[in-house]
Protein backbone atom coordinates (compact mmCIF):
# COMPACT_ATOMS: atom_id res chain seq x y z
CA UNK A 1 0.00 0.00 0.00
CA UNK A 2 1.38 2.89 -0.71
CA UNK A 3 1.97 6.03 1.61
CA UNK A 4 0.61 9.27 0.99
CA UNK A 5 3.40 11.92 0.38
CA UNK A 6 3.13 15.29 2.56
CA UNK A 7 3.15 18.15 0.26
CA UNK A 8 3.76 21.49 0.80
CA UNK A 9 2.27 22.61 3.81
CA UNK A 10 -1.08 24.90 3.21
CA UNK A 11 -0.97 28.10 4.96
CA UNK A 12 -3.91 30.46 6.09
CA UNK A 13 -3.92 34.44 5.87
CA UNK A 14 -2.25 37.41 4.70
CA UNK A 15 1.18 37.83 4.41
CA UNK A 16 2.68 41.28 5.97
CA UNK A 17 3.01 42.97 2.65
CA UNK A 18 -0.72 42.22 1.33
CA UNK A 19 -1.82 43.22 4.71
CA UNK A 20 -0.03 46.55 4.63
CA UNK A 21 -1.13 46.61 1.18
CA UNK A 22 -4.86 46.62 1.95
CA UNK A 23 -4.64 48.97 5.30
CA UNK A 24 -2.71 51.28 2.69
CA UNK A 25 -5.86 51.23 0.19
CA UNK A 26 -8.50 51.72 3.16
CA UNK A 27 -6.37 54.37 4.59
CA UNK A 28 -6.76 56.22 0.92
CA UNK A 29 -9.94 55.99 0.22
CA UNK A 30 -11.22 56.94 4.10
CA UNK A 31 -8.89 60.30 3.27
CA UNK A 32 -10.92 60.87 0.57
CA UNK A 33 -14.26 59.88 1.62
CA UNK A 34 -14.20 61.34 5.41
CA UNK A 35 -14.46 65.41 3.78
CA UNK A 36 -16.82 64.57 1.24
CA UNK A 37 -19.10 62.83 4.05
CA UNK A 38 -18.60 65.67 6.07
CA UNK A 39 -19.35 68.12 3.83
CA UNK A 40 -23.09 66.00 2.98
CA UNK A 41 -23.89 66.02 6.92
CA UNK A 42 -23.40 69.58 6.99
CA UNK A 43 -25.40 69.84 3.89
CA UNK A 44 -28.19 67.64 5.61
CA UNK A 45 -28.54 69.51 8.93
CA UNK A 46 -28.58 72.85 6.77
CA UNK A 47 -31.61 71.56 4.81
CA UNK A 48 -33.15 70.70 7.26
CA UNK A 49 -33.20 73.77 9.40
CA UNK A 50 -34.05 75.60 6.63
CA UNK A 51 -36.93 73.25 6.15
CA UNK A 52 -38.30 73.57 9.15
CA UNK A 53 -37.84 77.47 9.24
CA UNK A 54 -40.15 77.36 5.63
CA UNK A 55 -42.26 74.53 7.62
CA UNK A 56 -42.96 76.99 10.74
CA UNK A 57 -43.30 80.29 8.66
CA UNK A 58 -46.22 78.15 6.82
CA UNK A 59 -47.79 76.85 9.89
CA UNK A 60 -48.20 80.76 11.10
CA UNK A 61 -49.68 81.69 8.20
CA UNK A 62 -51.82 79.25 7.94
CA UNK A 63 -52.64 79.53 11.46
CA UNK A 64 -53.90 82.74 11.60
CA UNK A 65 -55.81 82.70 8.47
CA UNK A 66 -57.31 79.38 10.20
CA UNK A 67 -58.03 81.00 13.70
CA UNK A 68 -58.80 85.03 12.13
CA UNK A 69 -56.38 86.48 14.80
CA UNK A 70 -52.90 87.43 14.95
CA UNK A 71 -50.19 84.55 14.84
CA UNK A 72 -46.16 85.03 15.59
CA UNK A 73 -43.11 83.20 15.31
CA UNK A 74 -40.34 84.63 17.37
CA UNK A 75 -36.95 82.87 18.74
CA UNK A 76 -37.49 80.70 21.72
CA UNK A 77 -35.69 81.38 24.63
CA UNK A 78 -34.90 84.99 25.82
CA UNK A 79 -35.70 85.99 21.96
CA UNK A 80 -31.88 87.41 20.77
CA UNK A 81 -31.38 84.55 18.54
CA UNK A 82 -33.18 81.81 16.21
CA UNK A 83 -30.32 79.36 17.05
CA UNK A 84 -32.00 78.34 20.07
CA UNK A 85 -35.28 77.35 18.02
CA UNK A 86 -38.57 78.95 17.76
CA UNK A 87 -42.09 78.94 18.73
CA UNK A 88 -45.47 79.61 17.29
CA UNK A 89 -48.05 81.37 19.30
CA UNK A 90 -50.67 83.91 19.46
CA UNK A 91 -49.88 86.97 20.59
CA UNK A 92 -53.25 88.33 22.22
CA UNK A 93 -51.14 91.31 23.99
CA UNK A 94 -48.70 92.02 21.41
CA UNK A 95 -44.98 91.42 23.04
CA UNK A 96 -43.60 89.15 20.98
CA UNK A 97 -42.84 86.81 23.62
CA UNK A 98 -45.26 83.97 24.68
CA UNK A 99 -46.74 84.07 27.83
CA UNK A 100 -48.36 81.89 30.13
CA UNK A 101 -52.22 82.65 29.48
CA UNK A 102 -51.21 82.50 25.22
CA UNK A 103 -51.98 79.80 23.18
CA UNK A 104 -48.48 78.01 21.70
CA UNK A 105 -49.22 76.16 18.04
CA UNK A 106 -45.68 75.12 17.98
CA UNK A 107 -42.52 74.75 19.34
CA UNK A 108 -38.71 74.20 17.16
CA UNK A 109 -35.49 72.59 19.58
CA UNK A 110 -32.51 74.70 19.26
CA UNK A 111 -30.13 74.11 16.01
CA UNK A 112 -26.75 72.72 15.55
CA UNK A 113 -24.48 74.77 17.58
CA UNK A 114 -22.47 75.72 14.80
CA UNK A 115 -25.15 76.85 12.54
CA UNK A 116 -25.45 80.55 12.74
CA UNK A 117 -28.99 81.86 11.58
CA UNK A 118 -29.25 85.82 10.72
CA UNK A 119 -32.30 87.28 10.32
CA UNK A 120 -33.10 90.84 8.02
CA UNK A 121 -36.54 91.78 8.33
CA UNK A 122 -38.20 95.62 7.61
CA UNK A 123 -39.28 95.75 10.58
CA UNK A 124 -35.82 94.62 12.77
CA UNK A 125 -36.41 96.36 16.06
CA UNK A 126 -37.41 92.88 17.58
CA UNK A 127 -36.84 89.58 16.53
CA UNK A 128 -40.32 87.99 14.92
CA UNK A 129 -42.54 87.68 12.33
CA UNK A 130 -46.39 87.49 12.47
CA UNK A 131 -49.71 87.40 10.66
CA UNK A 132 -52.93 88.85 10.90
CA UNK A 133 -55.73 86.86 9.96
CA UNK A 134 -56.04 87.20 6.19
CA UNK A 135 -52.48 85.74 6.38
CA UNK A 136 -49.99 88.59 5.47
CA UNK A 137 -47.30 89.87 6.99
CA UNK A 138 -47.38 92.57 9.82
CA UNK A 139 -45.74 95.31 11.66
CA UNK A 140 -46.35 96.16 15.23
CA UNK A 141 -46.82 99.76 13.81
CA UNK A 142 -49.06 98.48 11.60
CA UNK A 143 -51.24 96.17 11.07
CA UNK A 144 -51.66 97.06 7.51
CA UNK A 145 -47.95 97.37 6.43
CA UNK A 146 -46.42 94.21 5.70
CA UNK A 147 -42.98 92.59 6.73
CA UNK A 148 -40.79 91.17 4.44
CA UNK A 149 -37.28 89.59 4.76
CA UNK A 150 -35.21 86.66 5.31
CA UNK A 151 -33.30 84.47 7.53
CA UNK A 152 -29.73 83.64 6.31
CA UNK A 153 -28.71 80.23 7.70
CA UNK A 154 -24.98 79.36 7.27
CA UNK A 155 -23.62 75.87 8.42
CA UNK A 156 -19.67 75.46 7.38
CA UNK A 157 -19.08 76.80 3.77
CA UNK A 158 -22.50 76.46 3.23
CA UNK A 159 -25.58 78.64 3.35
CA UNK A 160 -29.97 78.60 2.75
CA UNK A 161 -32.13 81.23 3.05
CA UNK A 162 -35.71 81.67 4.11
CA UNK A 163 -37.15 84.47 2.01
CA UNK A 164 -40.54 85.85 3.09
CA UNK A 165 -42.12 88.44 0.15
CA UNK A 166 -44.59 91.27 1.20
CA UNK A 167 -47.79 88.63 0.93
CA UNK A 168 -46.29 86.72 3.66
CA UNK A 169 -44.96 83.71 1.21
CA UNK A 170 -41.91 82.04 2.22
CA UNK A 171 -39.64 80.42 -0.16
CA UNK A 172 -36.04 78.66 0.76
CA UNK A 173 -32.89 79.57 -1.65
CA UNK A 174 -29.37 78.67 -2.18
CA UNK A 175 -27.21 82.16 -2.26
CA UNK A 176 -24.55 79.87 -4.18
CA UNK A 177 -26.87 78.45 -6.76
CA UNK A 178 -29.56 81.78 -7.09
CA UNK A 179 -27.32 84.16 -6.44
CA UNK A 180 -29.57 86.86 -7.92
CA UNK A 181 -32.85 85.61 -7.39
CA UNK A 182 -32.20 84.93 -3.92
Amino acid sequence: MPVAQAGPARRCGFSLIELMAILTIVAIMLAIGVPSFHAMLQNQKLTAAANALFMSVNLARSEAIHRGTRVDLVPAGDGSTWNNGWVIFIDENHDQRPDHNEIILYMHAAVDADMRITPSFTDSKVQYIAFNGSGRTRTNANSQTSQSGNWLLELGSQSRKVVINFLGRPRVCNPAREAASC
